[in-house]
């Protein structure tokens, strides 16, 4: 986004502070983002909210049919910021120590010993997640908050930077258990990933996109950089007056008759703290309004629920993203 017109006013605010990121940043974000664009065709925004989730220190929450890259984009990401990735495949039987570990005796030295499960990651994909129970979701609840595990009354720190990309089919699928909602308001983000047009599908055919091409990809950045990259969004200026569109939205999100449960205060601080990211993969120190009403619905979309009194024709997993679109345009824009 530019720094002309409207956002020159947001711009003006922050002095002393520097409008742009520095020019070495900013080129290893574009190339981070082009790396992971040539990997997942037709999915640029699945692939850039994707990069703000890293960036702001938060999870990911990738929802769509069978097929159509979302298992593949983790894989990517974690290939292209050089850090440790692991898998987990859930399912109906699954238990919460397939995720988080075990403690084991050992005769040797005469004490039980905690054998690290996969969640000791620095990405984990979280594999159909809401194929598994409650119980099991509920295993991911500490470390996605807390950045750590507790088991047997003992907390293990998690590597840093971490960051859990989750995916799950529509909840119309047969075999899902829905997410609760203290379970959705960890995630950052709720990105969709429906099918590519037909020219970019093309692309697919034609090019050796996908999995085939992942052996190929060379890191972008390491994990030190990233922590680097995430202590610096947080310095990304945010005008009063966004402060006061944010809050604006959230609490129309508690007011509105169509949702019997509106945005947590954690919602708002995640929205706060994802323009920030999104202003900084743009190359800027501040953010501006277009960057709260592009993240809006991904961001609170999840966090609320409809109710019986919206009536619409489309999937109920549609609904809550038609409300939210309906709530970000009916308030006014900071000017």
């Amino acid at each position: 986004m530019p720094v002309n017109g409207q956002n020159q006013q947001y711009a003006a605010t922050i002095a002393p502070m520097p409008r742009q990121i520095e020019s070495a940043s900013a080129a290893r974000l574009a190339q981070l983002e082009s790396a992971l664009r040539s990997i997942i065709r037709g999915q640029d925004e699945a692939v850039r909210l994707a990069l703000v989730a890293l960036l702001a220190r938060g999870h990911l929450l990738i929802e769509g049919v069978p097929g159509v890259g979302k298992t593949t984009l983790a894989h990517a990401l974690a290939r292209a910021v050089d850090c440790s990735f692991q898998r987990i495949q859930f399912t109906s039987d699954m238990l919460p120590s397939d995720v988080l570990g075990i403690s084991i005796y050992s005769p040797v030295e005469q004490k039980f010993e905690f054998r690290h499960g996969p969640i000791f990651a620095n990405i984990l994909l979280a594999d159909e997640i809401n194929r598994t129970t409650p119980k099991t979701q509920s295993a991911l609840l500490e470390a996605m908050n807390e950045g750590q595990v507790t088991v047997d009354s003992r907390s293990h720190l998690l590597p840093q930077p971490f960051l859990v990309v989750a995916t799950q089919n529509p909840v119309e699928h047969h075999g899902t258990y829905p997410l609760p909602e203290s379970q959705m308001d960890r995630f950052l983000i709720r990105a969709g990933m429906g099918y590519p047009e037909t020219d970019r599908e093309r692309e697919i055919l034609r090019a050796e996109a996908g999995a085939a091409r992942l052996d190929d990809l060379r890191p972008v950045l390491n994990g030190a950089e990233v922590l680097s990259l995430q202590e610096e969004v947080a310095h990304v200026s945010v005008d009063d007056s966004l402060v006061s569109y944010t809050l604006e939205i959230v609490r129309r999100t508690r007011e509105s008759e169509f949702l019997s449960l509106g945005a947590s205060p954690r919602g708002s601080l995640m929205l706060y703290r994802a323009a920030q990211a999104l202003a900084y993969l743009d190359g800027r120190m501040f953010a501006t309004p277009e960057d709260f009403k592009f993240l809006a619905v991904p961001l609170l979309a999840h966090r609320v629920v409809v109710n019986a009194r919206y009536s619409s024709t489309r999937k109920k997993s549609e609904q809550a993203d038609e409300v939210l679109r309906e709530i970000v345009e009916s308030v006014a824009v900071p000017v």
